[in-house]
């Protein structure tokens, strides 16, 4: 396992800034997701770790060793792409063996090391095969078996689920974590998949032009978004203008249209002062719905429109000339139940109160 260092990284393409004096630390055996829209920096950000770029200025270290300017092969990255780039005139076992040929291994090692490789990603019983005859999850797999032989000192993965159709990148989600702790692989993955990052990274950094806006665990940035981009970004979230009247270390009173809210700051290290405008960020699953009015954070409404899912209804939930989005899980408020004045409510820990 190695840690994996960045620091001061900045690279331009012409009067395009991909990545602006990045600062980034990723642990010994961490699985690390890079997250956010297209044109963010995120892919060139793994380029430069890869050293397929080159960055402007800013240094790169695998462990203590700076590889900035090491050209790819000689900086032992394992790769894996996001179209898998397989030999399709090879089998799945010389496709795997393709790396240690290329290294004059011997044969008996050879053998050995990619009949381990394709036995971690449970292919062992198709090495015959070619990959026009695998389904999509296991040319990954196979992808990924070839990265692994060579035993690299890091993996890093290029949005590798995103050919996927839904059942197989959530299957295929949990078999990558599982190789990469089993190998004890320093893993940095990017993905543009905000599911995909929640459900199995370590540690996640969500980007913006170049920047980072927000690092931290899944669960962390979730729950807290440090910006209302970042809120916007990961998971779906009710935006609630309004403005500041009260309140003091990072628990603060805010006016809106629907109501008066008592929430946290999302970002700490943020100073909000008394009538600063402010955006009110609230999970459409924090909601709790009653016919009674609750003691604090309650909007006052009405049921417009509800998709109801079996386990969960979404509901279109109108106060005065707001819309919020609800989700009520074990739903109790649909078809006649729904009826009538409501009122929707939140504990302020789920209230996150950021700059515009």
């Amino acid at each position: 396992m190695i840690s994996i260092g960045i620091q001061k990284v900045s690279k331009r393409f012409g009067a395009t800034v991909a990545l602006e004096a990045l600062d980034l630390a990723i642990q010994p055996g961490e699985l690390f997701f890079l997250l956010g829209p297209s044109g963010c920096g995120k892919t060139t950000l793994l380029r430069c770790l890869a050293g397929f770029e080159r960055p402007d200025s800013g240094t790169i270290r695998f462990g203590e060793q700076d590889v900035t300017r090491l050209p790819p092969h000689e900086r032992n990255a394992g790769m894996v792409f996001q179209s898998y780039a397989l030999w399709p005139h090879m089998s799945v076992v010389e496709n795997v063996a393709f790396g240690l040929e290329e290294r004059r291994v011997p044969a008996a090692e050879l053998e050995r090391r990619t009949a381990q490789a394709l036995e971690a990603v449970q292919l062992g019983a198709l090495a015959e095969r070619k990959p026009h005859q695998l389904s999509g999850g296991q040319q990954q797999r196979v992808a990924l078996a070839r990265a692994l032989v060579v035993r690299p000192r890091c993996l890093l993965l290029d949005e590798p689920l995103s050919n996927l159709d839904a059942r197989l990148r959530a299957e295929m989600r949990s078999e990558i974590r599982r190789v990469c702790k089993q190998h004890q692989l320093t893993t940095v993955y990017v993905t543009h998949d905000q599911k995909e990052a929640l459900a199995i990274a370590d540690r996640m950094a969500v980007m913006e032009a170049g920047r980072i806006l927000q690092l931290g665990m899944p669960r962390e940035i979730y729950a807290r978004p440090a910006t209302a981009t970042v809120a916007r970004f990961i998971g779906e979230t009710n935006l609630i203008a309004g403005r500041i009247v009260g309140g003091e270390s990072g628990r603060l009173l805010v006016d809106t249209p629907v109501c008066r809210f008592h929430g946290l700051a999302g970002d700490p290290n943020e100073v909000h002062r008394r009538g600063a405008e402010v955006l009110v960020s609230v999970r459409p699953e924090c909601w709790r719905l009653a016919r009674q009015q609750p003691a604090m954070n309650a909007v006052r409404g009405r049921i417009a429109e509800t998709a109801y899912l079996g386990e969960v209804a979404q509901h279109r939930f109108v106060s005065g000339e707001s819309e919020l989005k609800l989700f009520e899980l074990n739903p109790r408020f649909v078809g006649t139940a729904a009826q009538g004045e409501l009122w929707a409510s939140v504990d302020p820990e789920d209230v996150v109160v950021l700059k515009p």
